[in-house]
């Protein structure tokens, strides 16, 4: 797997260590939110396959190399197949899926399946998932990455629901491989309004956070 495409996006997005994701019912105004992130400083970005006209998202927005794509929501290896032959470069779930991770490895892409419990990421991870999708969110919040890291310091975990532009250093510091936004930082209040001003700033603000937190001595 070292020279693999697998390996080349896994390392991707560890480096980028966050991803906006986007789920709306409006196929423009996903491919323009999702743009104000990336003018923001996103650089890893997904679209999930509810959203109307994902796979053509995911095929403009792959079209050149400044950003990894990938495709959410992926429940069958037949959505798989459809997504990465668009442009995916990873594919996300929100369950854990073991056909869908062996139709992801023939395919050459990380796949993140979603898991809540830790009998699932630990299964989820011995049979192959580049990372590990916390969802839904935890009631502990990072506590729960905390506590779940204890015995399994072993497990890439990439929280999507918890995480906000306030607290996901917290989720960084506390082992996790990554994380990612939907809601935090697409508010629907926002893409309702068309502020796509809001959802710029705000990606800002994340990646400005980030870099501020990496820049930073460790103590």
């Amino acid at each position: 797997m070292k020279d693999s495409r697998r390996a080349k996006v896994t390392e991707a997005i560890r480096q980028a260590c966050v991803s906006a994701i986007i789920r709306t019912d409006n196929e423009v105004l996903a491919g323009d939110a999702m743009q104000a992130a990336v003018d923001g400083g996103f650089q890893v970005v997904e679209f999930t396959l509810t959203t109307p006209g994902a796979l053509s998202l995911v095929e403009r927005f792959s079209a050149g190399d400044a950003l990894t794509v990938g495709a959410g929501t992926v429940m069958s290896p037949g959505e798989a197949r459809d997504a990465v032959s668009a442009g995916a470069e990873f594919l996300v779930s929100p369950i854990f899926d073991a056909e869908v991770l062996v139709e992801a490895a023939k395919l050459d892409v990380p796949m993140i399946p979603g898991c809540y419990t830790p009998t699932e990421m630990e299964t989820a991870h011995r049979h192959g998932a580049d990372f590990i999708k916390v969802f839904p969110a935890p009631a502990g919040g990072v506590g729960f990455i905390r506590a779940v890291r204890g015995p399994l310091p072993h497990l890439p975990l990439f929280p999507t629901a918890g995480p906000t532009p306030e607290n996901f250093i917290e989720y960084l510091e506390a082992g996790c491989a990554g994380v990612g936004f939907v809601r935090s930082l697409f508010d629907p209040n926002d893409l309702a309004r068309g502020d796509l001003a809001a959802v710029g700033a705000r990606a800002n603000e994340i990646t400005r956070r980030l870099a501020d937190w990496r820049s930073t001595p460790a103590e």
